[in-house]
C-alpha cells in the first residue's frame, strides 16, 4: 500500500487545442480529464509558468497534480520537467499516460522506468529530468494496415472503435488510481492482461521486453 499524504503527479500527453482533441496521439489528455471529474477540488487552470494546463486537488485522499503539457507534443518535457522539479516529486510518484503504436487498441500497459521506444513525447520528458524512472500507463492505439503511423495517431477514432476507447480511457483512469493508492505490482497484474482473454488464458505479472517502434513516429 502507497503512504497517504504524499504528492503525486499525472501527465498526460497530448496537443493543445480542438484540432488535436479526438486524436489518437492525445489519449493521456482523455484519460487526466476524466481522472479531474472524479477528484475532489480537480479544476483545470492555466499555468503560464509551465506552459500547462494543472488540476491540483485529491483522488481517493490522495494529494495529486493532473497536468496537460502545452506545448505540443515533441515538448512535453519542456512542460512537465519544471514542473515535477517545482514539487519536488520523486520519479516514482510521477505517472505518465501516453499513447502507444506497438500495443493494439483495448490494451494497456503499466510499467515502471524504461526507454522512450520512440515517443517523442516520453523522449522529451526523459531529457528533461535526465531520467526515465518515472512510472507509465501506455494506452495501445494499434498500427494502421496500411498508411503512415504519424497520420494514424494524428487522426481521431473511428466510429466504429468509440466503444472500446471509451471502456479503455475508463480502465487507464482506473490503473492511475490503482497506482497510487496500492503500487506499481498491484496495477500491472490487474491491468497489463488482455481485456479479451479467456479465464483459462495463463497470466504474467513480468514486465514484457519493450517491442520495437517503427522510426516514423509522429512529429507531433
Amino acid at each position: 500500500m502507497e503512504e497517504e499524504g504524499t504528492l503525486w503527479i499525472v501527465v498526460g500527453l497530448g496537443n493543445p487545442g480542438p484540432r488535436y482533441r479526438g486524436n489518437r496521439h492525445n489519449v493521456g489528455f482523455m484519460v487526466v480529464d476524466l481522472l479531474s471529474e472524479r477528484g475532489e477540488d480537480l479544476r483545470w487552470r492555466r499555468s503560464e509558468r509551465f506552459a500547462c494546463e494543472l488540476s491540483k486537488g485529491q483522488l481517493d485522499t490522495t494529494p495529486v497534480v493532473l497536468v496537460k503539457p502545452q506545448t505540443y507534443m515533441n515538448l512535453s518535457g519542456t512542460s512537465a520537467g519544471p514542473l515535477v522539479r517545482f514539487y519536488g516529486a520523486a520519479p516514482g510518484r510521477v505517472v505518465v499516460i501516453h499513447d502507444d503504436v506497438d500495443l493494439e487498441l483495448g490494451r494497456l500497459k503499466v510499467k515502471a522506468g524504461g526507454g522512450d521506444g520512440g515517443h517523442k513525447g516520453l523522449r522529451s520528458l526523459s531529457q528533461e529530468l535526465g531520467s526515465g524512472d518515472y512510472l507509465r500507463v501506455r494506452f495501445g492505439v494499434g498500427r494502421p494496415e496500411m498508411g503512415d503511423v504519424t497520420d494514424h495517431v494524428l487522426a481521431d477514432f473511428a466510429d466504429e472503435e468509440r466503444g472500446i476507447v471509451s471502456d479503455q480511457i475508463d480502465r487507464a483512469a482506473e490503473a492511475v488510481t490503482t497506482i497510487m493508492r496500492q503500487g506499481i505490482a498491484a496495477a500491472m497484474n490487474r491491468y497489463n492482461a488482455s481485456p479479451k482473454r479467456e479465464d483459462n488464458e495463463p497470466t504474467t505479472n513480468e514486465p514484457t521486453k519493450e517491442p520495437s517502434r517503427n522510426p516514423e513516429q509522429a512529429d507531433n
